[in-house]
């Protein structure tokens, strides 16, 4: 039997292998394919998902106990727990706080970025340093995180059409300026640039 045909069986055996290698093939949309189906995942698609997302680290041969991958990382554990974090780091937690915040960003014009995370997302800590590095070249800029999976948030997140992670929203003088979907760097850079004077 081909290669080709043994794979197509074990596929139609194993949809979960099907699925793994979807994601595989396409990198850069991993958390955004994997926000339907995160709590779904079965065990050894989740070791194969985890040892892609962190390659320093060999796939662990029993499933983990945890039914949420990745919830032992913080997308801001670099600095967000350190007594020397940024003060315009801001952690979301409810929608009202959510719903403050977007009005200090309209209605007082507080230059601000909206940063829409998962602790299960792999891009997501892929980008938190850069964001970092941001927040402290940029201190008069606030940036938002908002964890999807915080409970109480799904109308809010329906509103903003909030479909993936990491989610950026940026705000100026009163107004969105510009929003972009993906773990793109440059690209964060670029806007932080574009929109905002650094703090020299």
């Amino acid at each position: 039997m081909e290669a080709a045909d043994r794979y197509t069986t074990m596929a139609s055996k194993n949809p979960g292998l099907l699925l793994v290698r979807q994601l595989l093939a396409n990198r850069s949309n991993l958390c955004a394919a994997l926000l339907p189906h995160h709590n779904n995942l079965p065990s050894y698609s989740i070791r194969i998902l985890s040892s892609f997302s962190n390659p320093q680290s060999s796939p662990n041969p029993t499933p983990p106990p945890n039914p949420k991958p990745f919830s032992n990382f913080s997308p801001f554990r670099s600095f967000s727990s350190s007594p020397a974090a940024p003060s315009n780091v801001i952690t979301i937690k409810s929608e009202d706080e959510l719903n403050s915040a977007l009005s200090k960003a309209e209605g007082d014009s507080l230059p601000a970025m909206f940063y829409f995370t998962a602790v299960w997302c792999g891009p997501c800590r892929f980008i938190a340093p850069v964001i970092g590095e941001l927040s402290e070249k940029y201190p008069h800029v606030t940036t938002f995180k908002i964890d999807i999976d915080q409970e109480g948030l799904g109308s809010a997140l329906g509103k903003l059409n909030i479909s993936s992670v990491p989610t950026f929203h940026f705000f100026q003088n009163g107004e969105k300026a510009d929003e972009f979907v993906g773990a793109d760097a440059t690209r964060l850079k670029d806007t932080y640039a574009k929109l905002y004077k650094p703090d020299l």
